[in-house]
């Protein structure tokens, strides 16, 4: 793999080998891409992707040069992408980008000479990364990798981990899917059709507390006002779906909440202290999934 830029280009047998790399990996610092450069190019906001992929960077020996959207006088100044790609090209070993253009990471690829990673293309792209990392979490903490029934709720429409996810879920066996959203946020048709082809069945309800009551993951999103121009909607959509503690001690014995994170409402602090609740400790899987990452593509010994 020389640019990451969908989880489709994933196959089971090279998804477990990643994860074994990152559990591998927990709690080390190595030297194994020292004097290796990543380019961290996020032209769209962000924390948790940003700090995690730096993070891992340096835990691996490596080093780090950033451009942000608010700084990045290329962007000001209209210097197309491909333009800016070819120049970072020179700096760096690797490029890590978040871009607000569907897209964008694709024709990043397309004229770079060193590999890059999408760390989330637009609304209604992909974030494979944050996939990945939610992947890990979901057969780290259930044991298993198949016969797993999860559901998505709130943003699907716009969320792009849980569309990614979705793609992911799709390479293994005995995964039932339940989308429980407004009907102005459904998932999809493109995924919707992605998983019909491979036989994986899903539901669709704007009923929560019915969706869940057999889930073993619960996937939980942020309704992102930033995506959602229509005040008034987005007012309308953001206390829709709420986990509280009861809904929580309603869940399955062993049932899992995630969440991609920030929360803004969606998942109350009195759920953090429930056994289901795992998006904590998602962040510092993230961590290592991004470590393995990088390794396997640059080669780190």
């Amino acid at each position: 793999m020389q640019h990451l830029i969908e989880t489709q280009q994933f196959t089971r047998e090279s998804l477990k080998e990643l994860f074994k790399l990152a559990s591998s990996l927990e709690g080390r610092r190595e030297e194994s891409l020292k004097g290796l450069i990543m380019a961290s190019l996020f032209f769209a906001p962000s924390t948790r992707t940003r700090l995690s992929f730096e993070s891992a960077m340096y835990r691996l020996g490596g080093h780090v040069i950033t451009v942000d959207g608010d700084g990045s006088s290329s962007q000001s100044k209209g210097e197309t992408l491909e333009d800016a790609i070819k120049v970072i090209n020179h700096y760096a070993d690797i490029i890590v980008m978040r871009h607000g253009e569907v897209g964008a990471a694709t024709r990043a690829a397309e004229v770079s000479g060193v590999p890059v990673i999408n760390a989330g293309d637009g609304n209604m792209g992909q974030h494979p990364t944050q996939a990945l990392l939610d992947l890990y979490t979901i057969q780290r903490e259930l044991k298993r990798e198949d016969d797993i029934h999860i559901a998505f709720v709130g943003n699907l429409k716009y969320y792009r981990s849980a569309r990614s996810l979705a793609y992911l879920l799709s390479k293994y066996n005995d995964i039932r899917i339940t989308f429980i959203s407004s009907p102005e946020l459904v998932m999809g048709d493109d995924v919707k059709t992605h998983l019909k082809e491979n036989n994986i069945p899903f539901t669709e309800t704007e009923n929560m507390a019915e969706g869940i009551k057999d889930a073993d993951v619960v996937y939980q999103t942020r309704i992102a006002k930033e995506w959602i121009p229509d005040k008034n909607e987005y007012e309308k959509q953001r206390g829709r779906y709420i986990i509280t503690r009861a809904v929580a001690d309603a869940m399955k014995d062993d049932a899992i909440i995630i969440h991609p994170l920030p929360r803004v409402g969606e998942i109350e602090a009195e759920v953090d202290a429930s056994p289901h609740a795992v998006y904590f400790r998602q962040v510092g899987y993230g961590l290592i999934v991004r470590m393995a990452l990088l390794k396997t593509i640059l080669g780190g010994k």
